[in-house]
């Protein structure tokens, strides 16, 4: 993790990459505002550019949490990167149907995939900086683009 971010800076600038991490220690939340900002509004009414029948493009339901991962790197450091993944959303929104508008319990079963089954994988992160941290050349300016999670494959005997 370190190497990453001293290569987010001059002169490789990277700002996309897979990472592994050594362990997961939790999946944290912070409530956020539930509405989209009035700017983010009046960007979506504009619709698109191209599109023929000029018609606004429609506004999604705002994610009410910012989701975290807590984890190890390589080094034992203790990391905490957000998650801005589209998955994690869908996840959310999908256990909350399930849960029948619950959000405690919703958040619960959003844990439990990302603490207690993905445990069970062979976890990457994909990660990727914004423009906003990348040129503030910010202490750490990567966040979590995207989870791969296949079966760990377990070598078998020789013997």
């Amino acid at each position: 993790m370190e190497r990453l971010i001293k290569d987010s800076r001059a002169p490789r600038n990277t700002s996309l990459a897979v990472f592994k991490p050594a362990g997961i220690i939790r999946l944290e939340w912070e409530e956020t505002d539930r509405e989209w900002k009035n700017e983010w509004k009046e960007l979506r009414k504009q619709g698109d550019l191209f599109a023929s029948d000029k018609a606004p493009e429609i506004l999604i339901p705002k994610l009410p949490y910012k989701f975290f991962y807590l984890f190890t790197d390589e080094t034992n450091k203790q990391r905490r990167l957000m998650i801005e993944d589209w998955e994690i959303g869908a996840l959310y929104w999908n256990c909350l149907r399930i849960a029948n508008g619950n959000e405690a319990e919703a958040l619960v079963k959003v844990k439990e995939k990302y603490e207690n089954e993905f445990r069970q994988k062979d976890l990457h992160l994909f990660l990727g900086t914004t423009k906003q941290w990348h040129t503030r050349r910010s202490p750490n300016p990567f966040v979590i683009i995207g989870v791969f999670y296949p079966k760990k494959e377990l070598q078998g005997s020789l013997f």
